[in-house]
């Protein structure tokens, strides 16, 4: 437990802060914007704790006075009915190099939390993004880890991570093409019951991060003229299991 008060209106916010950790998904920012005005001046450090590859363009128009920091969260957890959370694998935090995101991995890391400060920060959030893309497909399927099994589903699995591939190395990421193996395996061997949170947004109805996970290999390809002929079916699908109508 971290001693301090717990706010629960951003009216009763009295001045800015050194640090905010922003930890909300992608499809809260907006709302999150109420807290971010108070909390945010010239010197505040703000962390990007969220998934996907544009953190800094999405969060800074919120924020634009402050340093905004992307950071990519490698671990597994799930909240449970009870109102505890259950860890799967060991957390891990990754920033990119400069000296406001050093300051905030020596906080981090006062508190127990293991944190990587990268140089080569655009090739780990591009890995940690195919590996979110490539998740997306339990939230069509409705399955946990287990479906990665199936023979068909890994072949689809090595095609799909070409394709993400692709644009992530047009885009600057030094990922070498044997991550079309690594990946397809990894999903394929990891436990069963291993579920993601886009699979846990939409088993509860809320809206999936399916854009930010997904959707923006399409955006992406498309300013290096790749074509994304698995991504154009994906993204629809899982945009209307989203969003709907219907």
């Amino acid at each position: 437990m971290v001693p301090g008060p717990v706010r629960t209106d951003p009216g009763s916010v009295s001045g800015t802060v050194d640090v905010v950790l922003l930890a909300v998904k992608a499809t809260q920012n907006d709302a999150a914007a109420a807290w971010l005005v108070p909390l945010c001046g010239e010197h505040t450090i703000v962390v990007v704790l969220q998934n996907g590859v544009e953190q800094v363009e999405q969060v800074k128009p919120h924020c634009p006075a402050s340093p905004v920091i992307p950071g990519i969260v490698w671990y597994s957890a799930e909240t449970q009915p009870e109102g505890w959370v259950r860890l799967r694998t060991e957390p891990a935090l990754v920033l990119p190099g400069g000296p406001a995101a050093e300051t905030v991995a020596e906080l981090l890391r006062g508190a127990g939390c293991r944190v990587e400060c990268n140089p080569d920060f655009i090739t780990a959030a591009w890995r940690k993004l195919l590996t979110n893309a490539l998740a997306g497909f339990m939230a069509l399927s409705g399955r946990r880890s287990g479906m990665f099994r199936r023979d068909d589903v890994t072949e689809l699995s090595r095609r799909y991570v070409a394709e993400c591939l692709a644009v992530a190395q047009a885009e600057g990421a030094r990922l070498p093409d044997t991550l079309v193996d690594e990946l397809a395996e990894m999903f394929r061997h990891v436990p069963e019951d291993l579920g993601t949170s886009i699979l846990a947004d939409r088993e509860h109805h809320r809206p999936m991060e399916w854009d930010i996970r997904n959707g923006v290999i399409i955006r992406k390809a498309r300013a290096h003229g790749l074509a994304t002929p698995i991504s154009d079916v994906l993204v629809p699908l899982l945009a209307a299991a989203s969003d709907g109508p219907g």
